[in-house]
Parts: structure tokens; C-alpha cells; sequence
């Protein structure tokens, strides 16, 4: 059968895109060798918020709930069931994308592509059957998987990626935990808040380093006090496994051995190339034009595959470009600013420009702040821990960068987002109403700061 469109990968950049250019009246088929979804919705996004859902509440009755005036006796937990509940969560969701395929018109054919020519995607079943399909266009949105560390190869046991860390069998006693990205952070959350024994090893001088300085200072005290033991400007230089237990050699401010059951990689990713026709690259990543078309006309690519940021709705946001590029006569845009979340507790949000970065760019600019200890809503919902930041253009006002850590961060960083996409100033903040009493307010409250104009705390 010949198609409009080929996509190669179901998760957020290919199913995406596939159901779009469905929508604008192509023929499409998407091409997936594990399950709708990708990563994101069976192995990552979906599936860790469940997981962090659990271990929220469990924190919660464990630590607060004298503080809600609730006694809680002998309680436990059911590790398969914490697990359990994931795995239904994403299984749901990918039936769900299934059933969108279907309302679409988009062809789902499960098996693992190759890239046989321009216009041409062989597709091998799971038993082993090939065929041959022909399209007009193809969309590359393959994706990642986990980096391994060096000479530490996963088993899936004692040394495990963030796929195996969703499905351990038996919680660890003791972990060790590579990384101190937004994986790394968020598994060390989830098994500390059950009773694990939690050491996060970076290299670099703080925890979240893509994050604003004074937010990954923040969550890193957080952590402290949370019990989670943090080891930044910290480098591995050993590492043994045993087939019971690992043992780690750092070396920071001293040398030393962490011995755990078991040990996270969270290091990053690494690019998954369909096989056949070879594209141009980058670290192993495709090179793509401003058109997302690779180094071979009519093949393109969007998402994971083609490079940082490796962030579900950044992929989505991608390959919808490509597709409204070819299909609807749009003009694509390659990705400027994106917001980031990390769903730990206090969770963290951002968007657009840290103060680093404005002053390595030599941008003047102001600084407003409010932290949520000054928030009505955030005090009655006993979650007052963290802080709003917003930076101002010095010149014309204009919102160039946002930081959140606190309740409901991910959720917040919303309206900051549309705020830098609009344009928007101090003056359009300051105007806008925000609801009482509501933890949104605190954007409000941060842009009045930032020019003497607050009202709850001092200027």
C-alpha cells in the first residue's frame, strides 16, 4: 500500500505527528516495534508521575499527618501494587493511542523498520515476516534509550536504567544513584520516600544543573533534610558489580566506596538509529534542516533523535512543525523555549533564561521573587516549601526567564511559558487578576517584587 506518510516510532514525536498529518487529509501509516507511546508513555513520563503519586502520598500519612490532625496506625505499603498501578496507568494510555490511531485513519503496523530508500520502509513482524511499504514522505521519531555508564553494563538487577527501575521485583535496601538530572532526581525522590537508602553522585557543582543555581541550592537542602545523601562535584572512577550488589568508587571532596543492592544510571541518553540507509549524523544524533529534513531528501526527523532538549513535549511540538511544514503550507520553527519539569517533591519548573545565562548573554535584567512561606493557599495547603523567580528584561520589562520550586510547579509554569511566547511585560503580569487564594498569585506577587511594588512581603 502507498502512502503519504510513513512514521517510524509511536511515542510522542511519531504518534503525534502521524495522527496530525491524518488529520490534514494524508495517508498514513505509523510503524512501532515496541508499543504505542514510546518511552515516555510506557517507560518514562506517564508511568514515574504514578509511581511519584504513590510515594507522595505514602511521605504524606508517613510525616505530615499530625500536621492534618489525621492519626494513621500501622501503615505499610504493597511494593507490586505501587508497581501494579503504573503499569495500568500505561497500559490504559496506550490502548487509548491505539484507539486514536484507528479514529484518525492512521495504519498501525507493529514491527521494526528499515530504511530501504527514499520512499520505500521495510517492516519486519515479530515473527519474523517482511514487508515492503512505499510513501511519499517518512518521519524519523525513533528516540532514546538509557546511556550506559562505561564498563558498568545494565542487567537489569544491580545495575539498572530508568526503564528496569520502574519494574524492580524487590525494592532496594540501598541505592546508588548516577546522575542528578531530572531521572536520576525523581528516582531518588520515589525510593527514598519508601525507606530506601538513597545516594545521588554528580559531577557537576549541583543537583539539576540545567536548572537555575538558587533553585537546584533549594532542592538540594531539600533533599538533605529529606535524608537523601547528595554528592556534587563528585566523580565516579570504579565501579564493580558482583551479581548481588554493586560497589562504586568516588572521588570528590574524599575518596570513597558506596556499597548498594543496587545501582541507577542516570547519565542521559543515547540515540536510536533505524537501521538501512545511513543519514548524516551528529554524536549520533540525525542532522536535520529547517525543515526537519535530513542529509536524504524526503526523509525527516523529530524528537529524541535529533537532539537535546530530550523532552516529550518538545518532540510532539517537532514533529507537529514538520508535518503542518510539508502538509499545510506552515512555515516550521526549530525549538527556542520549552519549559522543563521535574516532578520530585518540592517540584521544580522552568522557562526560558536562568540569571547564569543572562549574564553570560550580557542581558541586563530584574529579578522578582516570592516564596510560597508568603502564600495563603500554599500555608493552608500545609506545602509552603520554595519560591517563585521571574527575570525581567531591565529594558522594555519583558518576561525572559521563569523558575518555580514548590507546589504544583509543573502545573504553574503554564502561564509563564505563554507569558515569554506573547511577549508579555511586567505590566501584562500586574493586570492580569489572578485568583485568591490560589498558589498562582505568587506569580503576581514576584512581578510586583521585582519593581517595589508587592504587597505580602517586603520589597
Amino acid at each position: 500500500m502507498a502512502y503519504d506518510l510513513i512514521v517510524i516510532g509511536g511515542g510522542p514525536a511519531g504518534y503525534v505527528g502521524a495522527i496530525r498529518a491524518a488529520q490534514l487529509g494524508k495517508k498514513v501509516a505509523c510503524v512501532e516495534m515496541d508499543r504505542a507511546g514510546g518511552t515516555c508513555l510506557n517507560w518514562g513520563c506517564i508511568p514515574t508521575k504514578s509511581l511519584l503519586k504513590n510515594a507522595e502520598i505514602y511521605h504524606l500519612l508517613k510525616h505530615q499527618a499530625d500536621q492534618y490532625g489525621l492519626k494513621v496506625e500501622g501503615l505499610s505499603y504493597d511494593w507490586d501494587k505501587v508497581i501494579g498501578r503504573s503499569r495500568s496507568v500505561a497500559d490504559r494510555l496506550a490502548g487509548g493511542i491505539e484507539f486514536l490511531f484507528k479514529k484518525n485513519g492512521v495504519d498501525y503496523i507493529r514491527g521494526e523498520a528499515t530504511l530501504e530508500s527514499p520512499g520505500k520502509v521495510a517492516v519486519t513482524d515479530s515473527a519474523g515476516a517482511k514487508t515492503v511499504h512505499e510513501t511519499t514522505d517518512i518521519l524519523v521519531a525513533t528516540g532514546c534509550v538509557s546511556r550506559p555508564f562505561p564498563d558498568f553494563p545494565f542487567n537489569g538487577k544491580t545495575v539498572i536504567g530508568s526503564k528496569e527501575a520502574m519494574v524492580l521485583a524487590e525494592q532496594p535496601k540501598e541505592i546508588v544513584i548516577i546522575g542528578a538530572g531530572a531521572i536520576g532526581i525523581e528516582f531518588a525522590y520515589f525510593f527514598n520516600a519508601f525507606g530506601s537508602k538513597v545516594t545521588v553522585v554528580e559531577m557537576m557543582p549541583h543537583i539539576l544543573p540545567v536548572e537555575d543555581d538558587e533553585v537546584s541550592k533549594t532542592l538540594e537542602k531539600s533533599f538533605k533534610k529529606q535524608g537523601i545523601n547528595i554528592l556534587t562535584n563528585t566523580k565516579v572512577t570504579g565501579t564493580k558489580d558482583s551479581g548481588s550488589g554493586v560497589e562504586i568508587i568516588v572521588e570528590g571532596k574524599e575518596k570513597q566506596m558506596l556499597k548498594a543492592d543496587t545501582a541507577l544510571i542516570a547519565i542521559g541518553v543515547a540515540p536510536v538509529l533505524p537501521g538501512g540507509m545511513e543519514l548524516k549524523a551528529d554524536r549520533g544524533y540525525l542532522v536535520t534542516d529547517d525543515t526537519y529534513q535530513t542529509s536524504a531528501k524526503g526523509i525527516y526527523a523529530a524528537g529524541d533523535i535529533i537532539g537535546p532538549p530530550w523532552l516529550a513535549h518538545v518532540a510532539s511540538w517537532e514533529a507537529i512543525q514538520c508535518v503542518e511544514g510539508l502538509y499545510a503550507g506552515g512555515t516550521p520553527k526549530k525549538v527556542d523555549v520549552f519549559p522543563g519539569c521535574t516532578y520530585c517533591h518540592p517540584q521544580v519548573a522552568s522557562v526560558g533564561l536562568t540569571e547564569e545565562a543572562a549574564k553570560e548573554n550580557g542581558i541586563a535584567y530584574k529579578v522578582g521573587k516570592f516564596p510560597f512561606q508568603a502564600s495563603g493557599k500554599a500555608q493552608a495547603v500545609g506545602d509552603s516549601e520554595g519560591f517563585v523567580k521571574l527575570l525581567f528584561g531591565e529594558k522594555h520589562g519583558e518576561v525572559i526567564g521563569a523558575h518555580i520550586i514548590g507546589p504544583d510547579a509543573t502545573e504553574m509554569i503554564a502561564e509563564l511559558g505563554l507569558a515569554i511566547t506573547l511577549e508579555a511585560t511586567k505590566d501584562d503580569l500586574e493586570a492580569t487578576i489572578h485568583a485568591h487564594p490560589t498558589l498562582a498569585e505568587a506569580v503576581h506577587e514576584a512581578t510586583g517584587q521585582a519593581y517595589g511594588h508587592a504587597i505580602h512581603i517586603p520589597n
